[in-house]
This record gives C-alpha cells, structure tokens and sequence, in this order.
C-alpha cells in the first residue's frame, strides 16, 4: 500500500493525525520508514564499539564492570526489525541517572538554575520559569545536562522525554533521568523511540502509580531497545522530521478550516435570530437549508443549530403569531386565580408578590401578546431537595435519591444511584415530592442549568443541588425550552452566587425572567421545536455514521500498512 497517496483520508478521520503520528514514529522504530542500505555499518558492530567504550569508562572511574539485564528472545514477538539491527536493554546503550534533591535545609553550594518536570515537555522544553537550586562543584557532573542529552521525566507523566538543544549546560533535579547515549547513537532517534512508546501505551509496562507516575531508573534501564546501524538512524530521524512537519501542516490546515467553518456557521444563524418574524424567518431558513450539507458538518455546528432553535422559540420568531389568540396578560390572570385555589386547598404554599420585569433585564423586546414574566408568576412551587444527607439503605428496592448527576439534559439517569429508605423519603417529602410534570433544574456544581421534564411517576427524593419548578397552566415543554434556551441560561449563570462551586440560590431561580407567549402559541412553538430538533438529532447520526465510517477507514489503512510492513 502506498501511504502517501492515503494520508488525506487519515487524516480527516476521528482523531486521524494523531493516529498517523502513532504509524509514523510505528514504522520508524519498526525500520520500516526509510531502506536499509547494505553498506551501513550493520547494529552489532556499533554495539560491540559502545562495549568497549562503556568498560574503558569503568574502568578510569574504578567500578565494577556493570552487569546488563539478559534480554530474552521472546523480544522477537514484541517487535520485528531488520537483520542488521539489534535488540538491547536501554542500560547497554547509554549512562542514566536521576538528579539532585532539592532541600533548602541541607543544599549548599553555588546557586544554579536546574530543570524539573515541569520545564520538560514532549520534544521540548519550557525555559521561562527556571528556578535555582544550591549545587557543589563536585555535584556537577552527575546532575547537569549538556547538549544532545537525553532528558526523560521520572516523575509527572513519567516517561516524557526531550533532548537538550542548547550549547550550554543546565542542571536537573531528581525527578528527571538524564541519559548520555552511547558510541554516537542519535539522541534524536531515541527521544523517537520513547514517543512511540508513549502513542502506542507500552510506555505504561515501565510506569508505577496512579495519577502521578513514576519511573525509576531500574524499569528505565529495562526498556528492550532497537539499535539501527548508525547512518539508518540519521536517516530515520530525518524522515521522520519530514512527516511530522507535514502533519503540523495537516493539523494547521484543519484547524484554519475549522475555526474559517465555525465563523461562518455563526454568522448564518446570527441572520436567523435578526430575522424581523416568523415570516422573514422562514425566509431566511430556506436559504440556510440549501446548504445543510455543507455547513453543518460538525457536532459544534449542530450544537449551535439547536442552540439557535431554542432562541429562535423564546423571541417569537419560530412559529407565526395569531391575532385570536389569547394574550399572554389574560393567561397570567388566570394563573393567578388557580394559585389562589390551590393556596387554598393548602396544594401549595402562598408566594411572596414578585417586582414586575424591569426593561434593564429584558434581553429583547417580545412580539405583541406575550410579556415578561418570573419564574415564580407562573409557578405552583419553586423549591429544592434536602439541605441535610438524608440516611442512605444499600437496598435498591428503596427510594432512589437523584442528585445533580442523575439530571441530564433532558431525562434522568438512574446508572449511579444511592437509596433511601422509605420512612426517610417520607420525611423529606415533606418539604418536596416531585410529580410527573415537574422540572428538575440543577442549581449546583459545574452542571447547572441542566435540567429534565420529570415524565414518570417513580418516587424520589431530592437534595439542594436540584430546584423543583411546577409550572402552573403553562405549557410544561415550553416552559422546559425557555430554560434551556441561551438567553434565560445566562441569566441563570449571572445570577450565581460564585462560593465554593457555582449556586443559584432559590431566591434567584424564583426571579428568573422568562419571556411569556399566548398558551395556544406555547403549543405550536413546542410541536416547531420537536419538528426541528427532530431534524437536527438525523442529522446528527448521519454525521455520527459518516465519522464512524471515516474511523473505520482510516484504522484499516493503518493496519494495512503496518501488516505491509
């Protein structure tokens, strides 16, 4: 197979110049990305040259011939290479060790910058926060790092690894293994090799803990290495250069159209909410869905499509007006005069009369027979789950008890569940019983303004991270897609109280102003909202299948040419 000729389809995939990068730095260590020439000095010969180079040097500082780890021939399975290569442990191959210890107590010595993990990156170092540390002249060679070392973190994400560019010397600290390669082997070539390691996940078989990793010089000098002939690992290096510039380029590319894509999707339904009404709307709509195909492409551009529909609904653009319809104003009476009853039969608890909606918090001027009303004038109850952690039950026959995780955009998601037994669940419910019909807003943590219609009937209980809302003679899925629209969630995040986590306290979700159409306009806005939404959830799996397909694609060329290999 021919990979150039491909490169396009895999890298429009899913994640598809990652995986490429992955193939590229595959074939290198597999000596698969450049010939072998016959006349290169074949790997055992430059080996037995480091041999005698490594016990010279063993010689002159007094130690004990040093010991390498058997490498065992089950390595053929791990990795196929040329013949004139040679598999060895990393120990053989080159000088490693960790660096100083910073302690203030105890350093002494001249003040020195040195590196940590957090000056060193993947193939790069960050140098614009070098601390100092006191190091002795005699504690010099064996933690300062001169150029075309090395240098490959022990600790952080361990195994991260860069090479030292720099003509002067800098020290490191002892989370940071330096290795100073053997016989000319080219750093760069090794610094390549740990990369792959890293893309493919084998770098994690040399890694301890969880979280924050660690890899000690032991597992690091029992890493099994490929040894190319000399002048092939020049040539691989620069080969690899070359592609991985191409998919910098690649990557680039993308990333213009990308942002070219999301500009122009912007504009596009920025003319949809200046349209003038439904008319002018629908207008604009056909223009818009000529070219579908081409502009909503992206589950960003199809997000932002839904995002639009939903503040087309609540400014009264979505769906014509009608003159007959009742106003707004004659259904808030009547709301007002079912709040009485129900205050009365002791169904809900007498409000607190609200301030009218003031011109400074209305985003938008609504279309004639609709007003702007609170949360609480179209309410029967705006209230929250339990303050306290109720007592919990491992039985799952119990009364659920839903948090803010168990609110999703539009259901509840029992997966992750804890229970209550049902005397407390009665207790609570004194307080708050949700019923079917109600919204579950979250009103705390780094989802709120999320929220569901409840449509079942199932028990629960609530704690304070969820707001109840019972809408009163309204359209319950409307009053559900004002909320979720992008003018009334940013009254939402602006009425956040910022504490420990974000908190919208009842107080302000009472007050949220929402704009109010005529009930029977309510209704025809849900019935456009549903159509469309409709709309963009096909679209959406199209695109989903389209990308899958794409990822399939794009695995199976990868395959290939690893198999080719």
């Amino acid at each position: 197979m021919n990979l150039p000729d491909h490169l396009d389809l895999i890298a429009a995939a899913p994640a598809g110049i990652q995986k490429l990068r992955g193939l590229i730095l595959e074939l290198a260590v597999r000596g698969k990305l450049v010939p072998q020439d016959p006349n290169d000095e074949p790997a055992s010969e430059l080996l037995e040259r480091i041999a005698r180079e490594r016990a010279r040097q063993e010689t002159a500082v007094s130690s004990k011939p040093s010991k390498a780890t058997t490498l065992s021939e089950d390595t053929e399975r791990y990795l196929k290479i040329p013949e004139t290569w040679q598999w060895v442990r990393f120990e053989e191959i080159a000088q490693h060790n960790s660096g100083k210890t910073l302690d203030k107590g105890r350093n002494s010595g001249e003040p020195r910058p040195y590196l940590t993990t957090s000056n060193l990156y993947w193939g790069r170092f960050e140098l614009d926060s070098v601390r100092q540390m006191l190091i002795k002249d005699d504690e010099l060679q064996r933690c300062t790092a001169r150029k075309n070392d090395l240098l490959i973190c022990e600790g952080g994400e361990a195994g991260r690894a860069a090479v030292w560019p720099h003509d002067y010397e800098i020290c490191f600290q002892n989370h940071v293994h330096r290795a100073r390669l053997f016989g000319g082997i080219n750093p760069y070539f090794a610094y390549r090799f740990f990369e792959k390691l890293n893309a493919s996940g084998e770098i994690d078989l040399y890694r301890k803990g969880v979280g924050i990793s660690n890899m000690s010089g032991k597992a690091l000098a029992s890493i099994p290495f490929p040894v190319p002939p000399l002048a092939e690992q020049h040539r691989i290096v620069a080969k690899v250069d070359e592609l991985m510039a191409l998919c910098d380029r690649l990557e680039a590319e993308q990333a213009d159209a990308g942002a070219a894509h999301a500009r122009l999707v912007a504009t596009l339904l920025g003319m949809l909410t200046q349209s003038a009404d439904a008319a002018d709307l629908a207008a604009n709509w056909q223009r818009l869905a000529k070219h579908f195909d081409t502009l909503f492409t992206t589950e960003a551009s199809l997000d932002a499509l839904k995002q639009t529909i939903l503040q087309l609904a609540v400014m009264g653009k979505l769906v014509p007006q009608h003159p007959n319809d009742e106003p707004a104003s004659e259904l808030l009476k009547r709301i007002a005069k079912e709040r009485v009853r129900l205050e009365a039969e002791r169904v809900c608890k007498k409000s607190k009369p609200t301030l009218p909606v003031g011109e400074d918090e209305q985003p938008f001027t609504v279309p004639d027979g609709w007003m702007w009303v609170r949360i609480d004038d179209v309410s029967q109850l705006v209230t929250d789950g339990e303050h306290a952690t109720p007592t919990r039950t491992s039985d799952r026959s119990a009364i659920p008890l839903v948090t803010a995780k168990n609110v999703r955009d539009g259901y509840l998601d029992y997966t992750h569940t804890d229970f209550v037994p049902k005397d407390v669940a009665d207790k609570c419910w004194k307080r708050c019983k949700p019923t079917l019909g109600d919204i579950l807003l979250v009103s705390v943590g780094a989802t709120l303004g999320r929220l569901s219609v409840l449509d079942h009937d199932r028990d629960m209980v609530l704690v304070r991270s969820v707001t109840v809302i019972r809408p009163c003679l309204v359209d319950r899925s409307f009053f559900a897609t004002a909320l979720r629209s992008p003018i009334v969630q940013d009254s939402i995040w602006r009425g956040v109280k910022q504490s420990a986590q974000p908190c919208l306290y009842l107080a302000q979700s009472s007050s949220l102003p929402i704009p109010l159409p005529p009930l029977a306009e309510q209704h025809r806005i849900v019935a456009k909202v549903d159509e469309l939404m409709a709309l963009v959830d096909r679209l959406k799996a199209g695109l989903a299948e389209s990308r899958s397909q794409q990822e399939r694609l794009a695995t199976t060329l990868i395959e290939s040419a690893l198999k080719a290999a």
